[in-house]
């Protein structure tokens, strides 16, 4: 079962940067299960929460540049509608090693929120579509329940459609 906590640290550089910034975020925990095939799916089912509402962090390099992409844990990233979106022609996956040097985060924890390195962000836009929606505060079985406008906000993201279903 998931714990709720309104507006606590956890220790996370996520945690630290919503709350350095005085966002609104309730913060969700449960027992992360290492056999789980999906982090995304694992986190919905834990959370009681349809999967188009939480959202799994992405990193890609476009046209070389690394880059953050924000798309329901339901879906798939779009690679080229990645790269419109930010002003690119080409898109390809980054090396998950890199994306965790980069981001400061392990895989199934990285969390668009307090990244080492700030990258170009795109959030999917199907995210205004909730009130709030769900992304990982920065390791596996930690997501953070804020709106899609303030995440938004904090990662300078663009918000396009980005995302396949």
């Amino acid at each position: 079962m998931a714990k709720k906590s309104k507006k606590t640290s956890a220790g996370t550089p996520a945690t630290t940067a919503l709350t350095a910034a005085g966002t609104d975020f309730t913060l969700h925990s449960y027992e992360h299960d290492p056999a789980a095939p999906s982090y995304g799916e694992e986190a919905a089912q834990a959370l009681g929460v349809e999967p188009g509402r939480v959202f799994k962090t992405l990193v890609a390099s476009v046209d070389d540049r690394l880059t953050v992409a924000i798309v329901p844990v339901s879906a798939t990233l779009d690679l080229k509608a990645l790269a419109s979106a930010v002003g690119g022609k080409r898109a390809t996956m980054a090396d998950p090693a890199v994306a965790e040097r980069t981001t400061g985060y392990v895989r199934g924890g990285i969390s668009p929120l307090g990244q080492r390195k700030r990258l170009p962000t795109a959030l999917d836009a199907s995210a205004t579509g909730y009130e709030t929606i769900c992304v990982s505060a920065g390791r596996r079985g930690l997501e953070v329940e804020l709106s899609p406008k303030d995440l938004a906000s904090l990662t300078d993201a663009v918000l396009a459609p980005i995302a396949r279903t």
